[in-house]
């Protein structure tokens, strides 16, 4: 799988400022998300990736990390780094134990170097790693000893949105009035992220496996209702740069996100419940 260009130029700087700064510390260095998936959206997409190190990576590590990620951020505004230190050891995790609740993290993400509870271990993160990652330092991503289920991956996706997802539509209905009031950039990553975040969910509990945000999208197309397919679009259209006027105004296009998302949680849950129903 080609990496694009620029992709290849903030990797090797980030590699070679990691020796520079942390020698003889890195072990492997993986790439996952969208380029993994061959999805890149130049200007939008993140390269999300984890760090593999031979030792836990510590507080007493930040001023280091710091430099190298704020060298970067600085020389490169897009795409923005995003991701974890950890160790061999890491790799599959899901927080099944209680004791993997008792390890803190190095981790970058919008911009910022955090140490803590590490957010994205989840059967996402780790069926595409596994299926799609790239190894840019380490062996092939397809080795390694974890294993994610299908049914482990359905599970997931389904509780995250009647949690996540439900409670972000629900938050939105109850501030419509500041949402409308916002800049368009603002109100356009929030009908992108919504409508085709949910259309990966989808694709995920009918398919068993992930795609990227616009793959999702082409899926949707397909497979929903030609009454969502406009807010589909539209979505659609914000992710690739592309100015089109399919709504209106504002108020429109953000209470036809809001719609189509509580349509797309109860239909999701519809299928479960159908192919539960047939066991």
């Amino acid at each position: 799988m080609a990496i694009p260009r620029i992709v290849d130029s903030v990797i090797n700087e980030y590699i070679t400022l990691f020796n520079e700064h942390l020698p003889e510390t890195i072990e492997g260095l993986y790439i996952h998300g969208s380029i993994a998936l061959n999805a890149y959206v130049e200007d939008s997409s993140d390269i999300d990736f984890i760090t593999i190190t031979n030792r836990p990576l510590a507080e007493k590590d930040s001023s280091a990390l710091s430099y190298i990620h704020s060298t970067i951020a600085k020389k490169y505004k897009k795409p923005e780094l995003d991701g974890v230190y950890i160790n061999w050891s890491d790799m599959g995790k899901l927080y099944t134990n209680s004791s993997d609740f008792n390890c803190k993290y190095q981790f970058y993400n919008n911009e910022k170097l955090c140490y803590g509870d590490y957010f994205n271990f989840n059967p996402v993160t780790w069926w595409v790693l596994k299926n799609n990652g790239i190894n840019i330092i380490g062996p092939d991503p397809k080795d390694f000893e974890f294993d994610i289920q299908p049914q482990q991956l359905s599970s997931y996706v389904l509780r995250n949105m009647n949690t996540y997802w439900a409670n972000r539509i629900k938050t939105a209905e109850n501030s419509i009035t500041d949402l409308v009031t916002m800049p368009t950039d603002k109100i356009d990553f929030e009908i992108e992220w919504n409508v085709l975040g949910l259309l990966r969910q989808f694709f995920t509990l009918k398919e068993y496996d992930i795609v990227s945000k616009l793959d999702a999208g082409e899926y949707g197309l397909t497979q929903i209702p030609v009454e969502w397919h406009s807010i589909i679009e539209e979505a659609m259209n914000i992710r690739k740069g592309i100015k089109v006027n399919i709504f209106s105004s504002d108020m429109e296009r953000i209470d036809k996100t809001l719609r189509f998302s509580k349509f797309l949680i109860t239909h999701c849950n519809s299928i479960i419940e159908k192919k539960i129903s047939k066991i």
